[in-house]
């Protein structure tokens, strides 16, 4: 590490123009070819996906996504003979277009329950030939020019559905006020526009060659629709906060004296090797979602691991290169003079605020520790009610076509026609095709369902069986708990009923039923991949402070941690408390796969707080060799930094908030209120107060294990002197008027 910064200061130029032209290279790349995110829920061995495969099998053009075109008159019927006239004339140009296999019209004979009982609001269904994450974006915007063009003259015409869904991209509106309110903590921080400057500008490098880089591996790579904008979330709140972390250390080793350059060789020996140590975790964590086995979840780990591991090679080449053309003017003008005179204004890197607070802490650990977990678990109890599952298109930002599609749906036909539930059966005889009838039957019966279409029959190609196929439609909304309910009630009780005596085996499908399956395959491969993470996490932390009590107590914290958040997560977006304060009207399940993504980015997130915290407090152990003072020395030097980087980190997630898309302001919210509750009551409060309670406990390790462990070294270089070089008169700035 020593070299690295050695030569990234000498050859601050050669460092600079390389990122120069990675950057842009990468960008004009990418700005030419484009990004290709798709959002693909496929599930091998389950109903949904099955059901799914036999119509594929059966009738390839109409086996694609089905999605709604909504036509509501504003003011007398939908059947008028000038509404009717336009609307089929406007169907008739959305059914020649490229990718759309069939559309049903509200007005071909026996399509009457297509049209509200007060003749005001009709839909049509448009069968695409391939699923919703295949479909072109200009194939699914073309349709939706077209059927939008006949809209006005007292015509609403609105589109919904999971292939029109892939056109609302989030915005990534909050990256520029998350640089905003970094940069306004940093100064206040630092009090200088450099120090401000030298984490953004190390950020935006690497997020601005990262964002190109998934841009074009999304090509290649099948990346969820919101992978970038989850990847600049990640990548804009760890890229400032390890330049935060290396510049803190930067203007430490100027204020004890040091020269520019043994100041930056000084920062990257000990802060680089934090951050490199915490990055790295922080991408274990990430790609230990490859553990889970889904494939939806691949691209999106992959994406976000490589936003931050840029950041972090910008920390430790870039940053050290801009460290040195800045030099001393990373101080205050009033700390250069001061420094210019006296030639040292610090030997010591603590704050007196927290050396204080370190003081109270230290006289009472275990009321403090008790008092701090009990807080944690009283945040974490919503997280016992979660219910895991799929938010509908009800949860849109008002002004997208969706979301009016879904309203006026559920205005006209009832929640449950936005998610209809899919029937389908191999019927290879007249036999079978009468035992699909009495599922049918038995469906129509069924408790929460409201209606079920009439079967069709999709004869059989190359020999196989006809697949016969019905809709059911719910009483409640894709995303309400009676719908799922439904869907198990159907495939365990309904359909083994109907056909005791013999009869086909029917599949439930459709997207509501997708969206199930996908729940339950994560719920179930969730402990493993908790189980992955922790491991890892335990061994590594073990290596590099040569201690079992330390990462055990770090694995533990990071749980409580994550716990705390899926708390918030649940009380604000499934109950609803203070769900309006952030814009939200409407409550619903936590997205399935979000637990998963939050736990790793919070698990590689916290672990990178317990790196800078426990690495400071080793190296006082080290040094001291003992335990209360090297709690109360290593807090002290550390708290203020880690909870200025928190401050930032809370503000940049918070900003995302603002865009509106649901599933980012559960990122949002989840990964805001996770760190500033990390931050501050267990880093700042649990970690030290147990390790004061255990004392030399800390840093005990069995000797078969310590021999057998790799050494990895987070503190510094043994090498580094005691006595470093000190500034030169030549080196000191120039005391300005």
């Amino acid at each position: 590490m020593r070299n690295l910064a050695h030569w990234s200061f000498s050859h601050r130029r050669l460092v600079l123009a390389a990122w120069l032209v990675v950057v842009v290279g990468l960008t004009v790349i990418h700005s030419a070819a484009g990004s290709d995110y798709r959002d693909s829920f496929k599930l091998s061995g389950t109903d949904s996906s099955d059901a799914q495969a036999l119509l594929e099998q059966s009738s390839p053009r109409t086996s694609g996504d089905v999605d709604h075109i909504v036509v509501a008159a504003e003011n007398g019927s939908i059947r008028e003979p000038a509404v009717k006239s336009d609307v089929t004339a406007m169907l008739e140009k959305v059914e020649g277009l490229p990718h759309v296999g069939s559309v049903a019209s509200p007005y071909a004979p026996g399509s009457a329950d297509q049209i509200s009982k007060d003749g005001r609001i009709a839909y049509a269904t448009v069968t695409f030939d391939e699923q919703a994450n295949d479909l072109p974006t200009g194939a699914i915007e073309r349709v939706v020019d077209v059927a939008q063009e006949s809209a006005g003259e007292g015509l609403d015409v609105q589109l919904g559905g999971q292939a029109i869904g892939q056109i609302n991209q989030p915005s990534t509106g909050g990256v520029a006020i998350g640089f905003v309110a970094a940069a306004i903590v940093l100064f206040l921080v630092f009090g200088s526009v450099f120090a401000m400057l030298m984490p953004l500008l190390t950020a935006g490098f690497g997020l601005g060659a990262g964002v190109a880089v998934i841009g074009l591996l999304s090509h290649a790579i099948t990346m969820a629709s919101f992978s970038s904008e989850l990847s600049l979330l990640i990548g804009l709140g760890v890229g400032v906060d390890y330049a935060l972390f290396i510049v803190t250390r930067f203007r430490q080793g100027l204020l004890r004296g040091l020269s520019p350059e043994a100041a930056v060789v000084d920062a990257l020996d000990t802060s680089g090797r934090a951050v490199m140590f915490a990055g790295i975790t922080v991408c274990i964590a990430l790609l230990g979602m490859f553990a889970l086995g889904v494939s939806f979840l691949y691209g999106v780990a992959i994406a976000a691991s490589v936003v931050v591991s840029l950041t972090v090679v910008a920390a430790l080449t870039l940053l050290p290169a801009l460290l040195a053309f800045i030099g001393p003017r990373i101080l205050g003008r009033r700390t250069r003079r001061e420094l210019a005179q006296r030639g040292v204004l610090s030997e010591s890197d603590e704050s007196p605020a927290w050396s204080r607070w370190a003081g109270v802490l230290q006289r009472r650990p275990a009321l403090f520790a008790a008092a701090a977990a009990v807080l944690m678990l009283v945040i974490a109890i919503p997280f016992l009610s979660i219910r895991l599952g799929s938010s509908d298109e009800g949860n849109d930002p008002s002004d997208t076509t969706t979301r009016q599609a879904y309203d006026l749906l559920a205005e006209g036909f009832g929640p449950g026609s936005n998610g209809p539930l899919q029937l389908v059966a191999q019927v290879p005889d007249k036999q079978a095709e009468a035992g699909f009838e009495r599922v049918l039957a038995a469906a129509k019966k069924t408790e929460d369902v409201v209606a079920v279409t009439p079967a069709t029959v999709i004869p059989g190609r190359d020999g196989r069986p006809a697949v016969a196929t019905a809709n059911v439609i719910p009483e409640g909304s894709p995303q309400d708990a009676s719908t799922t309910d439904l869907v198990n009630r159907l495939r365990d009780e309904t359909i083994p009923d109907a056909t005791a005596g013999g009869g086909p085996r029917v599949l439930v499908g459709g997207q509501t039923a997708v969206f199930e399956d996908f729940s339950n395959v994560l719920a179930e491969k969730l402990p493993l991949f908790i189980g992955v993470v922790v491991l890892l996490s335990f061994l590594l932390l073990m290596a590099v402070f040569r201690s079992l009590v330390v990462p055990l107590m770090a694995s533990v914290m990071n749980l409580l941690s994550a716990g705390a958040a899926f708390g918030v997560i649940t009380a604000i977006f499934q109950w609803g408390w203070g769900a309006s304060l952030l814009g939200i009207d409407r409550t619903g399940p936590i997205e399935a796969f979000l637990p998963v993504m939050v736990f790793a980015i919070l698990f590689g997130l916290s672990m990178d707080y317990e790196v800078f915290l426990v690495s400071r407090i080793y190296e006082e152990w080290r040094k001291r060799g003992d335990n209360r003072e090297a709690v109360i020395h290593g807090l002290s030097a550390t708290a203020r930094t880690i909870t200025a980087a928190a401050t930032i980190m809370v503000l940049v997630f918070g900003a995302f908030i603002l865009g509106g898309e649901r599933v980012i302001m559960l990122f949002g919210v989840g990964l805001a209120s996770a760190v500033l509750l990390d931050a501050l009551i267990v880093r700042s409060v649990l970690v030290p107060a147990l390790m004061l309670l255990a004392g030399k406990s800390n840093w005990w390790l069995p000797a078969w294990l310590d021999r057998i462990l790799p050494h990895l070294n987070v503190e510094g270089s043994e090498s580094t002197s005691t006595d470093p070089p000190r500034l030169t008169p030549q080196d000191r700035p120039v005391t300005e008027p």
